[in-house]
């Protein structure tokens, strides 16, 4: 026979003590439970309660998975027009008329031609003109089709489909700026002298050329020049009537903390470099129109697929440049190893990676641009 009585919160049930709410844990072993005890088991109510939410995290997680960015664009060539010797610029809208793609100064586009070669052109026309994307070409009589392509066949009404905008070279305002332009490499450098003479900056402009008459854009340069308050900021030099400059009179306005943003030829690129650290200027920007030339590599060989083509490497190119000319479809960009835009899975064969020394050990991955065998005269075998 057993006596129950209830004081409070507290019940006792012969020689076991069961502690309500409010009145704290009690380790003691709790009675059985009933198999016609009401109660719900707390196992599954606590499931029932936590379920929805595990579920609503789940479907959460979904909806923010990333799916990836179509940058493509089809553009119609609206206008060519001649702006110097062996330049053209081109003119882009949308083709469905639509709003195109912000850019900023230093930005470029990737053209994929109607031969199937993709190109890259830097962007000189307004960033703020969202109806109209502007680059200029020069004809280059023995590169590689490129140019030739676009002079000879691109009409106004011609569709294209672009990639892009993307910056490799991007203008940070703010602080004195010298700009440098070689040629052909006004484009990028242009929108960067608008936006500083719009900012009121303290900017300055060397821009040099064979003949002004090779010179693009030259009105606009002018124009710029002869703005309020810019007097005396633009030089142009020509080969013709002042002599090839030397890196040590393109640099004459780099002063102490001056930022340097300089695109040009190659050969003007690595003199500039060179010359540089004696200026005392703050930094210097740069973009090649052109590979960097190949001054220590060593002859190997690049094959195509697990039973395609052998193609012979000399010592003095990069994969890439031969690869392109088998197949002018190939992708590149920057052409020193850093945008990733030439990276092609290798079968077999050892690369000498161009990268870090983690890629070099783990990469099965070869950037056609800059990256070649291992050792000289071997053959490196690409999925492509």
């Amino acid at each position: 026979m057993s006596t129950e009585t209830e004081t409070g919160t507290e019940t006792r049930t012969g020689s076991r003590t069961r502690t309500g709410a409010g009145t704290g844990d009690d380790l003691r072993t709790p009675p059985p439970r009933s198999a016609t005890d009401p109660r719900p088991d707390p196992i599954l109510a606590l499931l029932a309660r936590v379920t929805p939410f595990l579920l609503w995290q789940s479907a959460r997680r979904k909806r923010r998975e990333p799916r990836p960015v179509d940058r493509s664009l089809r553009l119609v060539v609206t206008e060519v027009r001649q702006e110097a010797e062996d330049v053209v610029s081109l003119r882009f809208t949308a083709a469905d008329g639509s709003p195109l793609p912000g850019w900023h100064p230093g930005s470029h586009l990737d053209l994929d031609l109607p031969s199937g070669r993709r190109r890259q052109y830097s962007l000189c026309g307004d960033p703020a003109d969202r109806t109209t994307y502007r680059i200029a070409v020069r004809r280059l009589a023995h590169g590689d089709g490129g140019s030739r392509e676009i002079h000879e066949t691109l009409t106004p009404g011609t569709e294209l489909r672009a990639h892009g905008p993307r910056n490799a070279f991007a203008y940070a305002p703010g602080g004195a700026c010298l700009f440098i332009a070689g040629g052909i490499g006004i484009t990028p450098i242009l929108p960067m002298v608008r936006a500083a003479a719009a900012a009121g900056a303290d900017w300055r402009l060397v821009y040099t050329g064979r003949s002004r008459a090779t010179l693009p854009f030259l009105d606009e340069i002018d124009a710029i020049g002869a703005m309020a308050g810019a007097s005396g900021r633009v030089t142009v030099r020509t080969d013709d009537t002042d002599g090839i400059p030397t890196p040590e009179q393109l640099l004459s306005g780099a002063g102490r903390g001056t930022s340097v943003y300089f695109c040009g030829p190659p050969p003007l690129i690595t003199a500039v470099r060179d010359a540089f650290p004696t200026t005392g200027a703050g930094g210097l920007h740069f973009e090649r129109f052109a590979a960097a030339p190949v001054v220590d590599g060593t002859p190997f060989e690049l094959q195509l697929g697990p039973d395609g083509p052998v193609l012979p490497v000399p010592a003095d190119r990069s994969a890439l440049s031969v690869l392109a000319e088998q197949r002018p479809e190939t992708g590149y960009s920057c052409r020193q190893g850093f945008c990733g835009t030439c990276r092609l899975p290798v079968l077999a064969g050892e690369v000498a990676h161009a990268g870090s020394p983690t890629a070099r050990r783990t990469d099965t991955n070869m950037l056609i641009c800059v990256s070649r065998a291992a050792s000289e005269g071997g053959r490196i075998t690409l999925d492509v």
